[in-house]
């Protein structure tokens, strides 16, 4: 399979992810765009990986470490938005700085 393939996809899923964060207001669907442009990372190291052939793997193996540093970068992103809809009632980013 030719490199190409996933290098689109994974730009696609970068725009994709870049856009849920500079333009949604939603705290929830910016870490939904982080998740994406993070995916779209992992992507790229697996498949420049398979491409160049390695025989250490290191692009899998950083694959691996970037899910778990996603994964806990959602579980405390999700902390702190509960705790931010708990003290404001909402998840609007721009409403976070504002005195109600």
């Amino acid at each position: 399979m030719p490199l190409l393939y996933p290098l689109v996809l994974a730009s696609v899923l970068f725009g994709i992810g870049l856009y849920g964060v500079l333009a949604r207001r939603n705290a929830v669907l910016m870490l939904l765009g982080v998740e994406l442009m993070l995916n779209a990372a992992n992507l790229n190291l697996v498949a420049f990986d398979a491409w160049l052939g390695d025989t250490v793997h290191s692009g899998q193996v950083l694959t691996l470490f970037t899910i778990a540093l996603a994964a806990a970068e959602i579980g405390l992103g999700l902390a702190i938005i509960l705790t931010l809809f708990r003290a404001l009632r909402t998840v609007d980013v721009d409403q976070v700085g504002v005195d109600t």
